[in-house]
């Protein structure tokens, strides 16, 4: 394959990553609803997220070696420059681990509160914070790159950020509204799994229902709202050898890439379905998939666009000239190639966390499981 391909490929993956991570971020959106819910199905609801919160971590770490490995540059970049940004999210994901293994071990001295606040704090801060990361690929960043500084032996640092590190990030309005949007679809979709997952009698479910219609009414405006901003603005263009500056940059690649546009239209159908037809329809329980798949596709779109097309999808707000692309921020041809043989093997992982998801969802979680399990979180 030629490099220009590779470099397509290698984004496709990197956006198959990021919408299987936004999917997965209903283990989050779940802890965030522990503490509005009462006492008597909490417990079910731990449970049930506790043996699936391993996916949305593992899948976060892949996403960023996959980064690092493909578009080694833009990992220097933004995850060496915007540290505070990375490490306040990584820390949220940190403490979220040892909450589900230590709110029930016996000596605990902190008592099942303290780590059910942590787990909040995982839902809300990590969801709005990768939102607001995610963001930075649309609304650029205050960076420099200057690969001859490789050269400098007292300071080999090619990449520059701002003095406050990627806090400056979390004032951006549009990078907020991203984040916010992804904190109540995480939400939406943590009530579409609750109903699958869980037989926690009609009360629950119905309750379930409820919370999935008003998170996803928010999730909806706050949606638009974003969209509008995002085709409202501008950004960078590689055009003969320079970077250009271009108006409404991602109205224009949708219109010119006709084909986001239309997986763009399906995935947004298939969340609006999933919503009103599980929050109206007493006796439907499959939203969590139909809404998964929508919300993939739609994930998939925001990437597509913001990286093809020659569109910078890392944009300098200081120096455009350090704007990355997915031509100069890539690995080598000889490692994209190699890279890519590995990647055959990723439909076979994924098939197999399909086959033990089924597995362990193959009936709906119950009290009385929970009595009869040695394991409860």
């Amino acid at each position: 394959m030629a490099l220009a391909s590779l470099q397509a490929y290698w984004w496709l993956i990197i956006s198959v990553l990021g919408a299987a991570l936004v999917f997965l971020l209903f283990v989050q959106g779940g802890q965030s609803l522990l503490c509005s819910t009462h006492h008597d199905y909490r417990t079910l609801m731990i449970n049930s997220l506790g043996r699936k919160w391993e996916f949305t971590f593992t899948t976060l770490v892949v996403f960023g070696g996959a980064f690092f490995a493909s578009f080694p540059l833009f990992y220097s970049t933004s995850f060496g420059g915007a540290y505070w940004l990375w490490m306040l999210i990584l820390v949220s994901f940190v403490v979220q681990a040892f909450s589900y293994e230590f709110r029930r071990k016996r000596g605990n001295i902190y008592g099942t509160k303290f780590y059910d606040g942590l787990l909040l704090f995982n839902g809300l801060f990590g969801c709005v914070m990768l939102g607001v990361a995610v963001g930075t690929l649309f609304f650029g960043a205050e960076f420099t790159v200057q690969k001859g500084n490789i050269l400098d032996h007292a300071a080999p640092v090619i990449s520059q950020w701002a003095p406050t590190h990627g806090l400056e990030a979390m004032i951006v309005p549009g990078g907020l509204l991203l984040g916010f949007a992804v904190f109540f679809l995480a939400r939406t979709l943590a009530c579409m799994y609750f109903i699958n997952n869980i037989d926690g009698g009609n009360g629950f479910t119905q309750l379930m229902r409820v919370k999935t219609l008003t998170n996803g009414l928010v999730f909806a405006l706050l949606f638009v709202a974003f969209v509008v901003v995002l085709l409202l603005q501008p950004g960078l263009r590689w055009v003969d050898g320079a970077f250009v500056e271009v108006k409404n940059i991602y109205l224009q690649n949708l219109l010119q890439m006709w084909w986001c546009l239309a997986v763009l239209l399906v995935g947004v159908v298939m969340v609006l379905y999933s919503i009103f037809r599980t929050a109206l329809k007493g006796n439907y329980f499959k939203g969590i998939w139909c809404a998964g798949f929508g919300t993939v596709l739609v994930v998939l779109v925001l990437f597509w666009i913001a990286g093809y097309n020659d569109t910078a999808y890392l944009a300098s707000t200081v120096d455009p000239a350090s704007s990355l692309t997915i031509a100069n921020s890539s690995s080598s041809h000889f490692t994209l190639t190699v890279m890519s043989w590995v990647s055959i093997l990723v439909p076979f992982v994924l098939a197999y966390i399909w086959y033990v998801w089924r597995k362990m969802n193959n009936t709906p979680l119950t009290e009385k499981e929970l009595e009869q399990d040695s394991h409860v979180y």
